[in-house]
């Protein structure tokens, strides 16, 4: 008989049988973390096997050389069509070389081609790559899974060019987010790069404006894969309630993005010229070009979200009256390769040769046929009763002027410049007396006016009319002032023929 001691003493996780995995297995987290991780092995194994390689390859880093061709792809590619393969290795060859200066441009050419290819994994059947990982089902099991992806796909284009994309996994790798929600990530790289801008970080405010914009191609990719299935099949595509939803919720968010970068856009223009540094000024430069980058991609993205709606009617009554094709495909491996094989090679030629040539097709006929007008002629109009939803009216706001001189200023340079025919001026007088006048700016301004005025546009003012023109000459004397370097221009005003304008205006009528 067992005494009550000895039975505490037996813990309650041996007393019963074996129990399924209490965390993993409602941890899709877990399953989700395991695939992106399987995204950045291709990477890595770019590096493990750059030995094979023949030659001395160590010195190259591999995966920042992928990483660098993921970007570019990315940039390059735009709604409709991809970057172009040699565009793409061209770019990446400075790069390279940078890491390898000494070594020849040849080899450099060779790193990027073999990184890009790997990428495209060019080696395999659907150029894919698999990774392998285990998951828990309800009851506790483990189970292996394949994950089939890709980082660059070659997709076909117009004149039977071809272009590379990334894929969704491709951008995860390089924005480091793996795995997240379109929206919810793109609104918060923009809060964070608003606040980076305010706070004066425009080094980390350059990033998060780079991963805004990556977050922006990736939500025109999974519309134009939409678009894309809604052309080759309407039926594979929910119209009736995913798309429609998606296509409101994008439209929201264009119109919340366009006032949130406008805004930014204000923000790093202040920051630009409030700055006396030139770090900070060329990081806002280079602020401002990618910020409107990001506004160049949501006005194509919002065009491409206002059609969406005409193409899959297209689409529908396309498909829906479509004639049934009732051709039998080809077996080109038991109907030639087969038979053709086990023959001589002077009786497979004559045999693969007329083959090619009558599978090229026939020609279409230049002339109209009767049967087309008739079927043009009793096809029902499309209806167009139904227009779509009603536009919000937008919300503009103003652009603030941040121009750098006022009118006045601009008025004030001009009667400085309005020299008389016979009596030219040196650039270093005109800058002095307008030093004493208006200060650094108007001098500065007259500057700029005398430089533009050493290439004159004799015809365009001809042409309008004009009865004086500014010109600038440099006869070799060196500026001296203060503030301004160069040349020493020679200033004046040249009269132009009014009689033989008017003459040409009059043969002209």
């Amino acid at each position: 008989m067992t005494s009550p001691a000895s039975t505490d003493s037996v813990p309650p996780q041996l007393s019963a049988g074996p129990r399924p995995a209490p965390g993993p297995a409602a941890d899709e987290g877990l399953a989700r973390r395991l695939r992106a991780l399987a995204c950045t092995a291709p990477l890595h194994d770019l590096d493990a096997r750059k030995a094979n390689l023949a030659g001395e390859y160590s010195v190259y880093g591999m995966a920042e050389v992928a990483l660098a061709a993921i970007d570019l792809v990315t940039l390059n590619m735009d709604f409709d069509t991809g970057a172009d393969h040699e565009q793409i290795v061209a770019r990446l060859i400075p790069r390279i070389a940078a890491q390898a200066p000494h070594r020849p441009v040849a080899e450099h050419e060779r790193v990027a081609r073999w990184v890009l290819e790997n990428l495209i994994n060019v080696g395999s059947v659907d150029r894919g790559f698999r990774a392998v990982y285990g998951t828990f089902t309800p009851d506790g099991s483990y189970v292996r899974r394949d994950y089939d992806f890709k980082l660059i796909e070659e997709v076909p284009g117009p004149g039977g060019t071809v272009y590379l994309r990334t894929t969704d996994e491709a951008v995860n790798v390089l924005v480091g987010a793996l795995d997240t929600d379109v929206t919810s990530a793109q609104i918060a790289a923009e809060v964070k790069l608003e606040v980076l801008i305010n706070r004066g970080r425009l080094a980390d405010a350059q990033l998060a404006a780079e991963q805004a914009r990556y977050r922006t191609v990736q939500y025109s990719e999974t519309l134009r894969r939409a678009l894309e299935a809604t052309r080759r099949n309407v039926r594979a595509v929910d119209w009736l309630n995913a798309v429609p939803d998606m296509i409101a919720e994008a439209l929201d968010h264009v119109a919340d993005r366009y006032r949130h970068e406008n805004a930014i856009l204000t923000n790093i223009r202040k920051a630009r010229d409030e700055t006396e540094e030139p770090e900070h000024k060329r990081r806002a430069a280079e602020l401002v070009d990618i910020v409107k980058d990001c506004i160049r991609r949501h006005t194509q993205l919002q065009s491409r979200l206002l059609e969406a709606g005409p193409l899959f009617r297209a689409e529908q009554d396309r498909q829906a009256f479509a004639t049934p094709t009732t051709t039998s495909g080809i077996d080109l491996y038991g109907h030639l390769v087969a038979p053709v094989l086990p023959l001589p090679l002077e009786r497979a030629i004559r045999i693969t040769d007329a083959f090619f040539t009558h599978g090229t097709g026939l020609r279409t006929p230049v002339s109209v046929r009767v049967a087309d007008l008739v079927d043009i002629l009793l096809t029902p109009p499309v209806e167009r009763e139904h227009l779509g939803a009603e536009m919000p009216e937008p919300d503009l706001i103003a652009t603030p002027d941040d121009s750098r001189f006022s009118e006045e200023q601009l008025a004030a340079a001009k009667e400085l410049l309005d020299l008389p025919a016979d009596a030219p001026r040196r650039l270093s007088g005109l800058l002095a007396e307008a030093r004493d006048s208006g200060g650094f700016d108007l001098a500065y301004l007259v500057a700029l006016l005398a430089i533009h005025a050493a290439s004159p546009a004799v015809g365009t003012a001809y042409r309008q009319g004009e009865e004086k023109l500014l010109f600038a000459v440099d006869d070799g004397t060196d500026l001296d002032d203060p503030d301004f370097g160069g040349a020493d221009l020679i200033v004046g005003t040249a009269l132009l023929d009014a009689v033989g304008m008017a003459a040409d205006r009059t043969e002209a009528a």
